[in-house]
Formats: C-alpha cells, sequence, structure tokens
C-alpha cells in the first residue's frame, strides 16, 4: 500500500489520473477522498457501483466516504467474496491539508488491516512554482514532506531552474533521507512507487540499506558529540524546527532497555517524534530488529533474518520538530551506560 500526500496544488490528481491509465497498475485498488475531484477520463470507466468503480484497465477506485479504516476493511471483504478484482496493491490519495500521520498509524495501531494490508511507503507531492512558500508557511505542507519516502517535484517544466532548485533546498533540510523525482504532468513509471519499504524478513540487503538512507551510513563529522559510543550524523543543518538525524550505537542493547527509552521518549514527545526507523542490535538476535513508528505509534517490531553487512551496530534515523539530537542521544545514551554497567552473566 502506498500513501500519495501533498499540498494543495501540487498535482496529485494528474499524477493519479496517469497512475490509473497506465498497464503497470493493473490489478490495483485506487481510494481517494472524492471520486469527482480525480477527473478520471471517461473512456477508463468502464463499469461502476456506489462504492467502487470498475476502470478499463482492471484497476478499482473507491471512494473514501467513511473512515478509511472501515473502507479498506469493506474493499478487502468484497475481494475475499470474488465481487470485486483480487487487486495485489493499494494507492491511498490523502486530501491537501491532511496530515499524513493519522494514516501511517493506522496500519501500526490496528492489528487486523496489518494483517491484510502493508504500509510500502509515503509519497509526497511538491510543487515546484508554489512549494517553496506552501513548505515555509504551511505546516501540513511541511509534514507532509518530512514523512516522505518519495518526493515528487512536480511542475519543473513551468517553474525556471533557480525557482525549482530553491524548492529542492527546502526539501532537502526538511528531509534529507527521502529521494526526489521530477515528475511533469503526472508522468512516472509506477515501478518507482512500489518496493518502497521491507515486505519481508528476507530483504535483499540493498533494498535494506535502501530504506534505511544515506545518512545512516555517512561518515561522522568531525565536530559532533558522542554520548556513550552514540556517534551522530546531521542532515538538516538548517535554520528550521524540523531536523533529520542519526544515532549510531556500538553496543548491543537488551529488548527491555531499548524498548523502555522508546516509550519514555515517545509519552513524553510523541507529536514532535515525527517519523523514526531504525535498525536494532538487541542481545540475542542473528538478525537487527527493525523499528518504524509515527509519533506515539510504532509498528510491531519485525526482526530481520540477516544484517545487510558485515556492520552490527544500531542504526536509528529521526525526524522530529523542535527535539534537538544532543537530547535523544542522552537518553539512549544513558540506556547504553546501563547496559555496559550490568554485571556479566
Amino acid at each position: 500500500m502506498t500513501l500519495v500526500t501533498g499540498f494543495l496544488g501540487s498535482g496529485k490528481t494528474t499524477l493519479i489520473r496517469r497512475l490509473l491509465a497506465d498497464p503497470g497498475m493493473a490489478r490495483s485498488a485506487v481510494i481517494v477522498n472524492e471520486f469527482g475531484e480525480v477527473g478520471i477520463d471517461h473512456e477508463l470507466v468502464a463499469s461502476s457501483s456506489e462504492n467502487v468503480t470498475l476502470l478499463a484497465n482492471g484497476c478499482l477506485c473507491c471512494v473514501v466516504r467513511t473512515d478509511l479504516q472501515e473502507t479498506l476493511r469493506e474493499l478487502f471483504a468484497q475481494r475475499r467474496a470474488g465481487e470485486v478484482i483480487d487487486f495485489e496493491r493499494v494507492l491511498i490519495e490523502t486530501s491537501g491539508l491532511a496530515d499524513p500521520a493519522p494514516v501511517m498509524q493506522t496500519f501500526a495501531s490496528d492489528t487486523l488491516l496489518a494483517a491484510q494490508f502493508r504500509l510500502d511507503g509515503v509519497v509526497t507531492l511538491v510543487d515546484a512554482v508554489n512549494g517553496g512558500g506552501s513548505l515555509a508557511a504551511e505546516r501540513e505542507a511541511a509534514k507532509q514532506v518530512a514523512l516522505a519516502d518519495r518526493v515528487l517535484l512536480t511542475k519543473t517544466d513551468l517553474a525556471d531552474a533557480a525557482q525549482a532548485q530553491r524548492v529542492r533546498e527546502r526539501i532537502g533540510a526538511l528531509n534529507p533521507e527521502a529521494q526526489v523525482l521530477e515528475v511533469v504532468n503526472g508522468a512516472i513509471d509506477p515501478v518507482q512507487l512500489r518496493d518502497i519499504g521491507l515486505s519481508s524478513a528476507h530483504n535483499p540487503a540493498e533494498r535494506v540499506r535502501g530504506w534505511l538512507g544515506r545518512l545512516a551510513y555517512e561518515p561522522d563529522a568531525a565536530d559532533e558529540p558522542a554520548y556513550l559510543g552514540a556517534r551522530l550524523a546531521d542532515g538538516a543543518r538548517h535554520d528550521t524546527s524540523v531536523r533529520t538525524f542519526v544515532l549510531t550505537f556500538e553496543q548491543a542493547f537488551s529488548w527491555q532497555g531499548f524498548s523502555s527509552a522508546m516509550e519514555l521518549l515517545a509519552s513524553l514527545r510523541g507529536p514532535d517524534l515525527l517519523r523514526v526507523k531504525g535498525l536494532v542490535n538487541i542481545e540475542g538476535e542473528s538478525g537487527p530488529v527493525i523499528v518504524q513508528g509515527v509519533q506515539h505509534i510504532f509498528h510491531p517490531p519485525a526482526t530481520l533474518e540477516r544484517w545487510p553487512s558485515a556492520d552490527r551496530r544500531t542504526r536509528l534515523v529521526f525526524i522530529t520538530r523542535n527535539i534537538g539530537r544532543e537530547s535523544i542521544a542522552a537518553l539512549f545514551g544513558a540506556v547504553g551506560g546501563l547496559a555496559a554497567d550490568r554485571p556479566g552473566d
């Protein structure tokens, strides 16, 4: 499942329309806020019912008339009953003013939905003409970028090079981990919007590294402080309340110690803990434990079959608002120090 978000006028309607017409989207379900807003071309529509429209290329288009969780449950039930196609992926388009965090949290907190759907990633559209102003002035627009795995920079054909570059720099300041792709008139290969996240315990090393992001593997800056073996990389050096940074720890954690630190952090600063993801070295586990969460809601932890490389260090990527890296590093450093002080078995 892929979540498509972006501020007003960013081009979501154009993107969804182009994706629906692409043969690569066959056997897909597309959930939109209002069917009329999507403006699906007439020739794509084969037949329709009150809630679901079947498109000529085999896709489904479903309107969110009630709560998203209810819509997803109904759609899954219809597939199981053979009432709709046996779709294999879902694309969810949010409104321009929507905060994507609650949708992401849905799949972490609803165990029944999580058993049937997996959130693959968040794709955020940013308008190269007006995006700079939106990101500076609108809290929702900045958060949409901060939570993104992919950012699609749209309308670059209408913006001058300097203008587009400024928007790129602003995106990089908010979320240096996200891959940025230029899209004109919604034209993009659907493959670039799939397989963003980790699909199972058997993910290849390159996918694990891509999911975790480049900052987790960059050399440490010489002037950055260390806390009990925690080495830090800061990905946003601009004066902004949204920051991205990586904490790297040499020592293995006990699961109790690590989870206690995360629970404390989430309870104290949950609203400002925009996103966390990482590989954690837990004592007794042969592979890394995958950790990912949005604000105070975290996905159930999962253990990968093996580490993506010989490097067994814990790496945690944080995207925060008004939380300095030093305070989080000190918290985890204290946990590491307590682990190091325990008597040997």
